[in-house]
């Protein structure tokens, strides 16, 4: 075909022979009919039977979308990835089809059609499609823009759970508007994702490189000690959690120096572009090279990779599964997870590093676990302050008389619209101003919800003789570099932005945070407060003006601030206003103090938040999750769950998430699954010998063992790793062990968790004659389950034993 071609008929024509050349296929469509599907279905499972990267992006635009058609589009093959896009109200109307044949070819389809059989075969559209040879830069681009909408915020994955929950407002929407007319005005973004050169601002407001640091700081240093204690025990992944402000990127560059070649992994192009600036710093004998939209550098000794382009199979499988000894994760969004996944599931590095500032469980999915929930090292914000790696706070909290119960809550935000409405009014705009005026310093960073809000409140100060900026991704009268030039000279007081300084770009002059958005997610509340938190000659403190209603998360957001959060930990009610450190300070308007206990009173039971929490996960995964699954990706703590319910199958039961045969089986062996979650475990001897019947398989696991047969098993499960043998066969007695002596690890065995087992266990175990034997009987139907739920709680249990903990306070 010619390089540009004009398509007004039969566009099915085109994109079939496209489907079966290519290795990656990528379709973004507003709206999805079953027709279209049906037509697609036989081509793209093909195309997935020969292994091709296949990702589709539709919408729920008008609820045009239907069901059917999504359902249609799940069912074609479990390994076509497909999400679809919550647009909110906003306008989602692409239609873009490529087709990725590998070595620069390709082929780009954008125009005016849906994926449906009209659009395909009978209706009037017009669409250009472009060979990607012809324009290589537009065709990477459209790759990468493409990943980015695919794995937006906005975004969530289809599976018969999402499908299900789509459905519900669809049937609503048909009946409220048999006519469907809707006009949209605006889209809002939230973030600018393009790659920018620019570093960190000097004193004189000049944007420098970051100077030559050839040395770790404190925090950083402790850090490593903490990750080489954590490599030598043959930990193979594990994460740092530190604070906005102590070097995380740093850190991981000096970590990388033990290793030959490292891949650095973020969702943002300026944290790329800064790891990169970086790891040249601190390694500047190494080559570095960017693998994102734009750039393909495939030899580099240090590759820093957008997560959008790698999470493509073609561009993964550029490098070979073990091209790099070291892989370094940034904190990633929450719909990225499933990329991340296929990312490692590829590559087989010696060592897995996850970095974070805020591992925050209320914000879904996080770096936990990623790294199997293995903390190496952990500094709070708070922590740091003491220790004056980071300038106190002065907060303010101003209350906000909106009513947000009011304000719809549409999946993990306020509805746009009616949150807007109750924003932009003067009024609101008042006590904004005269809060800020009353508490201020010099230079301010505004965090608000949308480009309409920060254009309205630029507008507010202008008027009142402020000079100010609203600065987002739609801004054109200033580049961000001239704005951060402005704000640290000090001929600009406010920079009212949109989410666009919570990663990636430090402004250390910045004194003041105002807050004008209810605070949805606290991991991007954390995010933010750390923005003025660094240290700068002539800083004292920095001043947090917040302001506070009855919406979601207000009840808990201060405990952010809290040093008495242990309290919190053992189950106690944390304080409504907390304990600071010493240098810092609360001040807290009566009326908002007023609002937080009666927010504190209204608090949803714990049994019915970890109901919530536990639906939430089974919503992202489109299935029940594990026991393992519920600890490291529920948003609640999993150990909740034993306390309230005693076991993660009573939890089941009691949620009502049991069919009538898992429900018989549960009662039936009630007590059994109780107490191998229950059982005392001061060392994981007890799970090691259970683990060892397990895996025999669903139909021998309940014949009874001897020490003698266990030992070798038993032996070897802690010798290999060094972990395991430092936590729990390194006393004493063990220790003599090391050097396999069959019969003296069998006596260990008897002696230890079989015998100590059997004298607790109320009768369920007995360890008599020299055999250990489960003393209860099970139904042949009734095996393969209780097998497998017996095997989730042991896994757990031994994963969380040996789970590493950082050596300060987790948050």
């Amino acid at each position: 075909m010619p390089d540009i071609k004009l398509i007004t008929e039969n566009l099915v024509d085109e994109l079939i022979p496209g489907i079966e050349r290519a290795s990656g296929i990528y379709i973004m469509t507003s709206f999805v009919m079953k027709s279209g599907v049906q037509i697609l279905s036989p081509y793209l499972k093909a195309a997935a039977e020969r292994g091709a990267d296949i990702k589709i992006l539709c919408g729920d635009y008008l609820f045009i979308t239907q069901p059917d058609g999504l359902r249609e589009l799940v069912n074609i093959d479990t390994r076509i990835e497909a999400r679809l896009w919550h647009s909110r109200g906003a306008s989602f109307h692409p239609k873009a089809y490529l087709m990725d044949y590998d070595h620069g070819a390709g082929l780009l389809i954008v125009g005016s059609s849906n994926l449906s059989r009209s659009a395909f075969r009978l209706g009037v559209e017009w669409n250009l499609a472009m060979n990607a040879e012809a324009e290589p830069y537009t065709f990477q681009v459209a790759l990468d823009k493409f990943m980015n909408n695919f794995y937006d915020e906005c975004t969530v994955t289809l599976h018969q759970e999402t499908i299900l929950l789509y459905e519900k407002e669809y049937l609503i929407q048909r009946q409220k508007s048999p006519v469907l007319v809707r006009t949209i005005t605006e889209i809002e973004e939230s973030e600018l994702m393009l790659p920018h050169k620019e570093t960190e601002a000097n004193d004189h407001g000049e944007i420098q490189p970051i100077a030559h640091i050839v040395e770790p700081r404190p925090a950083q240093k402790q850090a490593l000690d903490a990750l080489d204690k954590t490599v030598e025990e043959q930990y193979d992944k594990a994460m740092v959690v530190m604070a906005t402000g102590l070097g995380k990127t740093y850190l991981a560059a000096f970590f990388a120096q033990r290793y030959r070649r490292v891949l650095f992994v973020a969702h943002r192009e300026e944290i790329l572009h800064q790891a990169q600036r970086s790891f040249q710093t601190v390694m500047p004998e190494r080559n570095v090279g960017l693998y994102n939209g734009i750039e393909k550098d495939v030899s580099a000794d240090n590759v820093f990779a957008s997560i959008y382009t790698l999470g493509m199979k073609n561009h993964r499988e550029q490098f070979a599964p073990d091209a790099f000894d070291l892989i370094v994760v940034d904190e990633f969004h929450h719909a990225a997870a499933k990329t991340y996944q296929s990312i490692l599931n590829y590559f087989r590095p010696l060592f897995l590093l996850g970095i974070t500032a805020t591992p925050d469980r209320m914000d879904g999915k996080d770096v936990f676990a990623l790294c199997g929930g293995n903390v190496a090292f952990q500094l709070h914000f708070l922590e740091a302050i003491k220790r004056q790696w980071l300038c106190p706070f002065r907060y303010y909290g101003v209350y906000d008389e909106t009513d947000y119960t009011a304000i719809s809550w549409i999946g993990s935000r306020y509805d746009e619209e009616e949150l807007l409405a109750a924003q932009l009014r003067d009024e609101m705009a008042e006590t904004i101003f005269n809060a800020w005026k009353q508490h201020k310093q010099t230079r301010t960073i505004a965090f608000c919800s949308s480009i309409r809000q920060a254009n309205f409140l630029t507008s507010y100060f202008i008027q009142q003789g402020i000079p100010c900026l609203s600065l987002h991704s739609r801004t054109t009268e200033m580049s961000r570099s001239e704005a951060i030039n402005k704000l640290t000279r000090g001929s600009m007081e406010v920079i009212f932005t949109v989410d666009l300084f919570n990663e990636g770009v430090d402004i250390p002059a910045v004194d003041t945070l105002l807050f004008v958005r209810p605070t949805e997610s606290l991991t991007i509340f954390t995010q933010q407060i750390g923005r003025g938190l660094r240290l700068h000659m002539g800083k004292a403190y920095c001043t947090i003006i917040d302001l506070i209603g009855n919406y979601r998360n207000a009840d808990i957001k201060l405990n952010l601030f809290a040093m008495d959060s242990a309290e919190a930990e053992k189950g106690k009610q944390p304080k409504i206003i907390p304990e600071v450190p010493i240098g810092c300070e609360l001040h807290i308007d009566l009326n908002v103090i007023n609002l937080l206990e009666e927010l504190s009173r209204k608090k949803q039971p714990r049994k019915d938040k970890l109901r919530t929490a536990y639906f939430n996960l089974k919503h992202e995964l489109g299935r029940r999750p594990t026991y393992l699954e519920l600890h490291l990706q529920g948003r609640e703590p999993s150990r909740e769950y034993w306390q309230e319910f005693r076991s993660y199958a009573n939890f089941l039961s009691w949620a009502e998430e049991l069919d009538v045969k898992e429900t018989e089986i549960f009662l039936r062996y009630e007590h059994w699954l109780k107490e191998v979650e229950s059982t005392v475990m001061s060392k994981s001897y007890k799970m090691t010998v259970l683990l060892y019947m397990l895996e025999r398989s669903a139909a021998e696991w309940l014949r009874p063992i001897s020490p003698l047969e266990v030992a070798p098993f038993f032996h070897h499960y802690y010798i290999e790793k060094e972990f395991r043998k430092r936590i729990d066969f390194s006393d004493a007695e063990s220790t003599k062990l090391w050097n396999y002596d069959e019969n003296k690890v069998a006596k260990l065995v008897a002696t230890m968790p079989m015998t100590k087992w059997s004298g607790s266990s109320k009768g369920l175990i007995t360890f008599e004659n020299g055999f250990f034997t489960l003393n209860f009987e099970v139904l042949p139907e009734d095996m393969a389950m209780l097998h497998a739920w017996t095997k989730e709680i042991c896994m757990y249990r031994l994963h969380t034993h040996f789970e590493r903990r950082g050596n300060t306070e987790f948050r």
